[in-house]
């Protein structure tokens, strides 16, 4: 069961949240990337999250049509059969997707699951993310509910974001100001939409200081314990323990101590995009600088095809990527945790 059923993934994340862990949530945009977050999983022994961002299905989609859902459902399609030789468990998400691109990509794919779903099968996606934080709260929570409710009927999880990530992400940005913290008011009200998981299950994206892209130490001041004051306001007024399954948006260069903080206080699951972008593309850069009269044909020459070939810079890529996937699953405590 290399990608999860719908019961499955409810499962590892239940697994997650009882375990202090949280799994990478690794963002593709190809088909090679993909193999290498794969990869990546299989050799930390822990099962993980494979994304496409609304740029990355564009890409995926080719640059004749850029179509988001036909490079979505594509790669979808042939995770399906890839990744049954890797002996782990993964779902598959779809990143912030903004009020404009709704229409051409979140709703048509829960379309795709939802007939899907009717034949008896399964849902092509595990989740999808609605990112209404350049909305007003009440607009995001409005739409929330809808998408929510379709979900549900999918066998979908809903991954929402109540309040803004700063930084840059496929053309939605926000600046970097105190807009970057959630409040327990903020908690309540999307409790008051959404729900406690009786209208669906749902991700919640809690704002603590999180910044896409990468930065200096420094520039970026984190608070996970704001996520414990969000779960402890909550659960005063409702009785709950623990309500949310969060999600760590804009990690990149987050310390150790503030991921564990992080894991301690619920989040279950954490994105990786910048890191591993530049970890596939460093190996490939080194190999054309040190290949330069190889990879060009320098002065009339021919180069060498050995060099130029994409499958040996590719195989460089794949590894290095895969590394730092490694790496995520052993800073994220999802080491060894996989389903048997």
């Amino acid at each position: 069961m290399p990608i999860a059923t719908p019961e499955v993934y409810n499962e590892m994340l239940d697994r997650a949240k009882a375990g202090k862990f949280a799994y990478p949530a690794i963002n593709v945009t190809s088909t090679q990337t993909l193999h290498a977050a794969l990869r990546g999983f299989a050799e930390a022994e822990s099962d993980g999250i494979i994304q496409i961002s609304t740029g990355g299905a564009e890409f995926l989609g080719g640059q004749y049509s850029k179509e988001m859902v036909t490079g979505s459902v594509a790669l979808a399609e042939f995770a399906h059969i890839v990744a049954k030789k890797y002996d782990i468990t993964v779902a598959l998400h779809t990143d912030h997707c903004p009020k404009d691109k709704l229409d051409g990509y979140v709703r048509p794919l829960l379309a795709v699951s939802e007939e899907r779903v009717a034949r008896g099968e399964n849902p092509l996606f595990q989740s999808h993310m609605w990112d209404g934080s350049a909305e007003t709260l009440a607009d995001n929570l409005s739409i929330a509910q809808e998408l929510l409710e379709r979900a549900r009927a999918a066998k979908i999880i809903l991954e929402v974001e109540i309040t803004p990530t700063g930084g840059e992400e496929d053309g939605v940005s926000h600046e970097i100001n105190d807009s970057l913290y959630t409040t327990v008011d903020d908690a309540i009200r999307t409790v008051e939409a959404l729900g406690l998981g009786e209208k669906g299950r749902y991700l919640l994206a809690a704002s603590f200081g999180n910044v896409h892209g990468v930065y200096k130490p420094g520039n970026v001041v984190l608070r996970p314990e704001l996520l414990k004051e969000l779960n402890e306001g909550v659960a005063a007024k409702y009785g709950k323990a623990s309500p949310f399954d969060f999600v760590f948006h804009g990690g990149s260069g987050s310390t150790e101590a503030e991921i564990a903080l992080a894991l301690d206080n619920g989040v279950v699951k954490m994105n990786i995009d910048t890191d591993t972008q530049y970890a596939f593309t460093r190996p490939v850069a080194d190999h054309m600088f040190r290949n330069y009269d190889g990879v060009l044909k320098v002065d009339g020459e021919v180069g060498s095809k050995k060099t130029y070939d994409p499958r040996t810079w590719g195989k460089l890529a794949e590894a290095s990527m895969a590394a730092r996937v490694t790496e995520a699953c052993a800073n994220l405590r999802s080491t060894g945790t996989k389903l048997k």
